[in-house]
């Protein structure tokens, strides 16, 4: 480790290289001397300008630390934790998590699990009961998760928002199970059309060599029949020369 500060001042932008050679760069948050533990706030991995994600990094196992923006100013006094919320969010994520070892264990099929995701994007109070989906204690949905399995109260604003988001689902579903079948499909094609351009290939240019031979034979025998020609031709000649003399001696 080379490089590190006996204090890193709060709001700093501080870079590091971690031991897997990951250069990590962000806003200090927290820093402690004793153990040289440093928290960087830095930017969100999915992009989203509200979220952040925050590294604890043991600056005893980082190289190339870098003070790339250090803050003068005294840092504004933290805020107070409010304990009592922290404690309903633990408490609820661990009920959570039980509710879904349950519905797993109910035999919740993937189609559920995908219904509840999208659900849960939107809604904060959704949980599992068993098998069904709990959404806002008002409405229910059983498998098989669709418009009409959902129980409740049908003119309450709760039933009617769950069930446009129920078949809003759907609609995604079915398209995206579309998409893929077309582009499986395509692929296959240009698979298939691939194979019959090497054998059309393969066709043409045996057409084209027995075109070649098909030629040369021709050629050849053309050749034969002039040779033949060019033979007897001469010898004619000869011949007749004999023939002449005789009758000229008598």
């Amino acid at each position: 480790m080379a490089g590190v500060s006996d204090c890193f001042a709060i709001g700093s932008i501080v870079a590091c290289k971690t031991c897997y050679n990951k250069v990590i760069e962000g806003e200090v948050q927290a820093f402690d001397p004793q153990t040289k533990m440093l928290v960087l706030k830095c930017p969100a991995s999915n992009n989203r300008p509200s979220c952040s994600n925050v590294y604890i990094v043991n600056l005893s196992l980082v190289s190339d630390v870098q003070v790339k923006k250090e803050v003068t100013t005294p840092p504004e006094p933290t805020k107070p934790l409010n304990l009592q919320r922290i404690n309903n969010r633990i408490r609820t994520n661990i009920e959570q998590k039980r509710c879904l070892i349950a519905a797993i264990r109910a035999g919740v099929t993937q189609e559920g699990m995908m219904l509840f995701n999208t659900i849960s994007k939107t809604i904060n109070e959704v949980t599992w009961q068993g098998p069904n989906i709990l959404v806002m204690n008002q409405v229910t949905i059983t498998p098989p998760y669709k418009p009409d399995n959902i129980k409740g109260d049908s003119h309450s604003k709760a039933f009617i928002h769950i069930r446009k988001v129920v078949e809003k689902h759907l609609r995604d579903t079915q398209l995206n199970t579309l998409r893929q079948q077309q582009s499986s499909s395509q692929q296959q094609a240009q698979q298939d059309g691939g194979g019959d351009s090497s054998c059309s290939s393969s066709a043409t240019t045996t057409n084209n060599n027995n075109n070649t031979n098909n030629n040369n034979n021709n050629n050849n025998n053309n050749n034969s029949r002039m040779t033949a020609s060019a033979a007897a031709a001469g010898s004619t000649t000869p011949a007749t020369t004999p023939t002449t003399a005789v009758a000229n001696s008598q």
